[in-house]
């Protein structure tokens, strides 16, 4: 996997936000791709373009660590997740690039859609993508993404809108250093020729499917996008899952697996299912 990525121009880790193992993985990754090549820029979504002061103070040694870490916009998994690649660039004099929409603009365009992006200050404009954007609604993730919400509080196409803005803000801010470095800029796109799960099936043949609601079209995406999928093991087949996934809840029931229910009303508006919102209090060191 290093030998095939050492070869692309652009790596991109895809992640399970609180996945410790896989974020070990992206920081051996990191360490590997770096001694091949000295001169990488590493980014990441989960800092904001608001922060880049902060961050570039920080890698000069312009600020402490700690001053860093009480005023910069951090997620509650830094400390353990993030930071040893923050830290690994530091040492490597690495550039690290913030790139996602600060929050509030997303927050805002979820609301009112992207018009409201417009009455904002040119100050303001300066981070996230580039004004006018236009969204292609046919895009199949932003189809898939519609149909999750079939039911959901809020407006489907404002929200649609404010994951394009993270989207475009996060591409804009690679695609813009790169003209800075005076790369020439390449996008290339593939299409997969298998699917994750006939490589699962095929590669783990004791592997147990579950569809969202047991595949039931007429409530598969909706649990879905209900976070249907996002359950937590706490032992061998005893999981906790929203009790609003009432199919999917069923259907685990049915493969034999314990399911303890909760209430969504409140640790939904975290906007994640019970694996993404819960986090260690404590754990042994990977």
């Amino acid at each position: 996997m290093l030998k095939e990525a050492g070869e692309e121009e652009d790596v991109f880790f895809w992640e399970l936000h609180n996945d410790n193992i896989g974020d070990w993985l992206r920081l051996q990754m990191l360490k590997g791709l770096q001694e091949e090549r000295p001169n990488l820029v590493v980014s990441s979504e989960i800092f904001e373009s608001e922060e880049k002061l902060n961050l570039d103070e920080w890698v000069t040694d312009q600020i402490t660590e700690s001053n860093f870490d009480s005023e910069a916009n951090l997620w509650k998994n830094y400390s353990t997740d993030y930071r040893p690649v923050l830290r690994y660039a530091k040492e490597k004099g690495l550039k690290f690039i913030a790139t996602n929409v600060p929050r509030k603009y997303a927050s805002l365009v979820s609301k009112a859609g992207l018009s409201a992006l417009d009455s904002l200050s040119p100050q303001a404009k300066k981070y996230f993508a580039t004004l006018p954007m236009q969204v292609d609604m046919n895009m199949p993730g932003y189809v898939a993404m519609k149909d999750m919400m079939h039911g959901a509080p809020g407006n489907s196409d404002f929200m649609i809108q404010a994951q394009a803005l993270k989207d475009a803000t996060m591409a804009e801010s690679l695609y813009t250093l790169k003209e800075i470095r005076d790369d020439k800029v390449v996008i290339k796109r593939e299409v997969l020729k298998e699917s994750l799960l006939t490589i699962l099936e095929r590669e783990i043949p004791h592997l147990e499917i579950l569809h969202t609601a047991d595949g039931n079209p007429d409530y598969a995406m909706r649990e879905q996008w209900f976070d249907g999928a996002n359950v937590f093991a706490i032992g061998p087949r005893r999981v906790i899952s929203y009790n609003r996934n009432i199919h999917t809840n069923r259907a685990l029931r049915q493969m034999g697996v314990e399911v303890l229910e909760i209430p969504s009303s409140e640790l939904s508006r975290g906007l994640g299912g019970p694996r993404c919102m819960t986090m260690p209090l404590s754990r042994s060191r990977v």
